[in-house]
């Protein structure tokens, strides 16, 4: 499956899950495509879903990836030892964990193609992150505070 047919079945099963959304074309440019699955996966509440759309989305999303390209350490500027800083896309960093400001429930922001860092660490991580660190903070008992 091609990343055009990948991206349709994305867009396909996150319009089915949203009953209000149900009627709405997907538009024939990629560009809105891809807009149209960003917006889907920015509203959509942290929930189960099954495994098919997990392995098409992990797909999808490696290739998208892998064509904004990787950062890694060797890319940065070290200010002093082990100090480094880089300026840019935080979901093209190569590292093993990142740090967001993020909000107080760890779930990221739910507006449509919002370019916020949070957003975008969702988007370009999927859909089964938001469920992950909803269920981090469901355990925990309490929320984070903001920053």
């Amino acid at each position: 499956m091609n990343q055009s047919k990948k991206r349709a079945f994305l867009i396909k099963r996150l319009l089915k899950e949203q009953p209000r959304y149900g009627n709405m074309q997907i538009p024939a440019g990629a560009d809105e495509q891809k807009s149209l699955l960003r917006s889907l996966m920015n509203i959509r509440m942290p929930d189960d879903i099954d495994e098919e759309f997990l392995n098409v989305q992990d797909e999808y999303l490696r290739q998208v990836n892998a064509e904004k390209g990787a950062v890694t350490l060797s890319d940065m500027e070290e200010l002093q030892p082990n100090l480094y800083i880089w300026k840019g896309d935080i979901t093209r960093l190569k590292v093993g964990a990142i740090v967001n400001a993020a909000n107080s429930g760890m779930t990221g922001c739910y507006q449509p193609c919002h370019n916020c860092i949070d957003n975008c660490i969702h988007t370009y991580a999927g859909i089964q992150l938001r469920l992950t660190c909803a269920k981090i903070m469901e355990e925990q008992g309490y929320e984070e505070p903001t920053g």
